[in-house]
């Protein structure tokens, strides 16, 4: 598969489009990144509040196995775009 990974995450009335790249999806199989699924990012992106209009790094999110991780994100038209993962 190539290209974005499209998801949407609805929080209540509000519907935020997160989209993970091939790039993001390509680290998620480093060994520094295992055990955080793209559940994880999904939910840690959509739940970043605000408008976040340059690429920014967001820190201190844990996975649902309690792997603590960061993720670098911006948004774009199309929604909230996850450009790379940091696992800790």
């Amino acid at each position: 598969m190539s290209g974005p990974h499209n998801r949407k995450f609805t929080n209540g009335d509000a519907v935020m489009r997160v989209i993970i790249t091939e790039h993001a999806r390509k680290r998620l199989r480093d060994m520094r990144q295992e055990r955080i699924l793209s559940e994880d990012i999904i939910e840690a992106a959509a739940g970043i509040p605000g408008r976040v209009p340059t690429a920014t790094r967001f820190r201190g999110f844990f996975a649902k196995s309690g792997r603590m991780f960061d993720i670098v994100a911006k948004d774009i038209p199309g929604g909230r775009l996850v450009i790379t993962i940091i696992g800790k």
